[in-house]
């Protein structure tokens, strides 16, 4: 199936540094951290937190680093880690795609299900993201496809893309192009950073996001 396709996004025109890895790179792939008042190191998923900005590569692996000393190094100053912050990153990102799937689906931007899917791909839908769920059945999933310019992602649960469009579970769901779209794709390329590094099981053990 193909995965192929890839609109220049408004935020890939900013770039970062990652503080772990020393790379710059769009800011579609990284994680902004503050220091909040406390000295606790805060993910800052909407990037709207004040205070100086620490970015990190949306990877589970870099962030677990950067909570090895890099975090303070880069604030120059002692700073609290709080237990289990990849996972919490982790749970934060998936929310926010829920949540933005959510919105374009109320906008009238998103359906689900494998024949309402189908109709957008074969009818000439300007779909602008195909999302399957990482725990569905590759077989089902292989009968549907990436229109040439679009995205695909496979890194939510059947139970959190069911949460998006108010469901149990939903294993094929496909987005119009669109701004809120947009948006989806930027968060769900973190977000796929963040479970991909064991082959996407990270993602199929996850079995919904907390309201």
């Amino acid at each position: 199936m193909a995965r192929g396709g890839h609109n220049k996004d408004r935020s890939e025109e900013t770039e970062r540094r990652c503080i772990v890895t020393g790379e710059v790179q769009p800011k579609t792939g990284l994680i902004r951290f503050v220091i909040g008042p406390d000295g606790q190191v805060v993910p800052d998923i909407l990037e709207k937190l004040p205070g100086r900005g620490m970015w990190v590569t949306a990877s589970r692996e870099t962030i677990g680093k950067a909570g090895k000393g890099q975090f303070s190094r880069s604030a120059k100053q002692p700073v609290t880690v709080p237990d289990g912050l990849v996972d919490e990153v982790e749970r934060q990102l998936a929310r926010r795609v829920v949540d933005l799937v959510a919105m374009a689906r109320k906008a009238g931007l998103a359906v689900c299900g494998f024949e309402k899917v189908k109709g957008w791909l074969a009818g000439g839908a300007q779909v602008r993201v195909l999302m399957q769920a990482s725990n569905g059945s590759e077989r089902g999933k292989a009968k549907l496809w990436t229109p040439e310019g679009a995205r695909y992602f496979g890194c939510l649960t059947a139970e959190e893309l069911g949460l998006a469009f108010g469901r149990q579970s939903v294993i094929h769901g496909a987005l119009a192009t669109g701004g809120l779209s947009n948006r989806v794709v930027e968060e769900a390329l973190k977000l796929k950073g963040m479970r991909e590094e064991d082959g996407g099981k990270a993602a199929a053990g996850k079995e919904k996001v907390a309201k």
